[in-house]
C-alpha cells in the first residue's frame, strides 16, 4: 500500500474514532446511565483509551510522513506542517492524560474547581479532534501531477 494511502487510513481512523467516542459514546453514557457519578469514571476510561490510541496513531503517522519525505516526495513544507498538527495533538493528549485528568479526579474528591478542569479537558479533546481532522484533510488533498 502506498505511503499516502496508509497515512490517510490512519488519519481517518484517528479522527473517526475520536468523533465516535467523544461526541457519541461519552454523551450517550451520561444520557443512559443517569448519574454523573457512574458515567464519569466510565467516560474517563474512554478518554484515557482515546489518548493512548491517539498517541499510537500519531507515532505511526510521524513514521509514515518521515518515510514519505525520505523517499524524495515533493511534500516538504506540507509534510512539516502536517507533522506539526500531529505533534500538537499528541502533546494535547499527553497533557490531558497526565495533567488534566488527574486534576479532575482531585477536584472531584476535594471539592476543587471541577468546572475549570473539566473545561480544560474538553478544550484539549476538541483540540485533538481538530488537529486530527486537519491532518486527514491535508493528507487527502489532491496532489498536482499524481494519479
Amino acid at each position: 500500500m502506498p505511503l499516502q494511502r496508509q497515512a490517510i487510513l490512519i488519519a481517518a481512523l484517528w479522527w473517526g474514532g475520536m468523533s465516535a467516542l467523544s461526541f457519541l459514546a461519552v454523551p450517550l453514557l451520561f444520557a443512559t446511565l443517569g448519574s454523573p457519578a457512574v458515567a464519569g469514571p466510565m467516560a474517563a476510561n474512554i478518554f484515557s483509551l482515546q489518548c493512548w490510541v491517539g498517541l499510537v496513531f500519531g507515532m505511526a503517522l510521524l513514521v509514515i510522513l518521515r518515510r514519505w519525505r525520505g523517499e524524495g516526495a515533493n511534500i516538504a513544507p506540507a509534510a512539516l506542517t502536517t507533522m506539526g498538527f500531529v505533534l500538537f495533538a499528541m502533546l494535547l493528549a499527553l497533557l490531558q492524560e497526565f495533567a488534566v485528568a488527574q486534576n479532575i479526579v482531585t477536584a472531584r474528591a476535594s471539592g476543587g474547581n471541577l468546572r475549570l478542569w473539566h473545561g480544560m479537558g474538553t478544550a484539549m479533546v476538541l483540540g485533538q479532534w481538530l488537529c486530527a481532522g486537519a491532518v486527514l484533510w491535508r493528507l487527502s488533498a489532491p496532489r498536482i501531477g499524481q494519479d
